[in-house]
């Protein structure tokens, strides 16, 4: 009597597992709410699934643009690959289908992203050497174009 205002639900046909290395890998709230949308449609067996930008977007209460921005960060932060589909209609016309999401392991993406902000260390660790060197040599930086 007292569970019985919850309904029976089975945790492995009405739940998908989310990582939650995906929080700590600076993603924005739009990246996090498609790549979980694409985890939540894929197939379970080959970690794969085709839902268009619209259905997504329609999904999300997104712009068709904005998931296209969204998908291509997560292939840029290799969380996900992405493949071309092609439709044969009945006259045997060839057209575009939808893209074949694939979701990369999670390890990938990790190892992306560390190794991204060790670039951006090196990067700063550089820049505040030149500084160091141009104010020891007493030369002023160049202004740099508008």
């Amino acid at each position: 009597m007292r569970n019985s205002r919850y309904p029976n639900r089975d945790p492995i046909k009405d739940y998908f597992p989310l990582p939650n290395e995906i929080f700590c890998l600076n993603l924005s709230c739009g990246e996090i709410a498609v790549y979980s949308y694409l985890l939540y449609r894929e197939n379970r067996k080959t970690f794969q699934c085709y839902p268009s930008y619209k259905s997504i977007g329609k999904a999300l209460n997104m712009s068709r643009n904005t998931v296209s921005k969204y998908v291509q960060l997560l292939v840029d932060k290799e969380l996900i690959a992405t493949e071309p589909t092609d439709i044969h209609t009945s006259q045997g016309k060839k057209l575009n289908g939808n893209l074949l999401y694939t979701i990369l392991p999670i390890e990938q993406a990790k190892q992306y992203s560390y190794n991204r902000q060790f670039q951006n260390i090196d990067r700063q660790i550089s820049e505040e050497k030149q500084k160091k060197r141009i104010d020891k040599l007493g030369l002023k930086p160049e202004k740099q174009a508008v």
